[in-house]
């Protein structure tokens, strides 16, 4: 059976702008008494879940790229471009807040009493794209001491409870990092070198220390200490101890994510470098938009409950502390040395980490 033949496109049909456009039905125009703002309102949270819709769509392709064992590396490009248009469309969520702000408190008040029971906590596609990148169900926040999907339909609820069962970028994440050559390989392990780098800095240090004459008794019992204390932040990227307890991902995802960073300069360590950083950029993005989320509620709120029953600020401020999805690649920062300390890699690891073509030939 042959293939449809592309039929001549006009551009209102195509985007289908007789159906979207006829998407907005304020309520205070049904009553007859219809309030100017209300529109606005009602199209800046269209428009958020039609960019809700757009990031799950990139997520079905990365999540699926992730699934495969061993990933193919040449779609890592595209996953971290895909990262990167998701931290765009963020972007773009905070600054229909500004839009949204020209709108005042007592603009709002102009319909807000006919918005009731509904709340933006009802968002699902929201909630599924929080699961799906990574947001654990034991680490969300309770809301007024119920779970967050007590306030969806039952039909949403099931939609959600799907997504968090499935694996997560995140997991998928831990898993690919936990697989990542080079960290370990015969005659090699980044562990031990590591080790021996960072134990050899802090050795430095100690000797400075008590080779000093310019400071003070007092002081330098301070500076041991704090010494004693990186010795034992650092431990936790070995896995020894408490501290091991302490990441999201494997012990062995930690230190490949380490290594990556580091050793971000070789060739094939650039694109997993640049997936790191796209990823904590969407984490920051999104816990900057539920901070200007928190300040909008109360500025238009103040205390007053809110239409889904809370005012809420006060919960979307804990969940812009709370509720992150990449913690771990943040507190990588804690264990980084600097470039000097940075121990060489062997001959044979630094080739293997070459592009073939950069090769001096033999």
């Amino acid at each position: 059976m042959s293939a449809p033949e592309p039929r001549p496109c006009y551009y209102g049909e195509y985007l289908q702008l007789d159906k979207l456009l006829d998407c907005q039905m304020p309520e205070t125009r049904r009553l007859g008494r219809e309030a100017h703002d209300e529109m606005l309102f009602v199209i800046v949270h269209q428009a958020y879940e039609l960019w809700f819709k757009q990031i799950l769509h990139e997520l079905d392709r990365v999540q699926a790229d992730f699934s495969a064992v061993p990933l193919d590396d040449r779609k890592l490009g595209r996953i971290a471009q895909a990262m990167k248009r998701i931290h765009e469309i963020l972007k773009l969520g905070i600054q229909q807040l500004d839009v949204l702000e020209t709108m005042t408190p007592l603009d709002f008040l102009d319909f807000r009493d006919v918005l009731y029971p509904a709340s933006g906590f009802q968002s699902t596609q929201f909630r599924i794209i929080e699961a799906r990148l990574g947001l654990p169900n034991r680490e969300r926040l309770l809301f007024e001491d119920k779970p967050v999907d007590a306030r969806l339909s039952e039909a949403d609820r099931a939609r959600l409870r799907a997504a968090a069962a499935k694996p997560s970028l995140a997991d998928q994440l831990g898993e690919w990092l936990a697989r990542t050559p080079f960290v370990k390989s015969s005659g090699f392990a980044f562990r031990d070198m590591f080790r021996q780098a960072v134990e050899k800095m802090l050795a430095a240090d100690q000797a400075r220390l008590r080779a000093s004459t310019t400071v003070s008794a007092d002081q330098r019992a301070v500076e041991a200490r704090a010494i004693e204390q990186a010795l034992g932040n650092f431990r936790a990227i070995f896995g020894e101890g408490e501290a091991g307890a302490n990441w999201r991902m494997s012990i062995e995802a930690v230190q490949a994510a380490l290594f990556i960073t580091l050793y971000r300069d070789e060739p094939v360590l650039q694109t997993p470098y640049r997936l790191l950083e796209s990823l904590m950029d969407v984490d920051a993005t999104m816990t900057l938009w539920r901070y200007r989320h928190a300040l909008m509620v109360e500025r238009m709120l103040g205390v007053k409950i809110g239409t889904g029953g809370s005012s809420g600020h006060d919960y979307l401020r804990a969940t812009a502390a709370k509720h992150r999805c990449f913690p771990d690649l943040f507190h990588l920062s804690t264990y980084l040395i600097p470039r000097q300390a940075l121990p060489a890699l062997p001959d044979d690891i630094g080739r293997a980490m070459d592009f073939v073509y950069n090769r001096t030939p033999q």
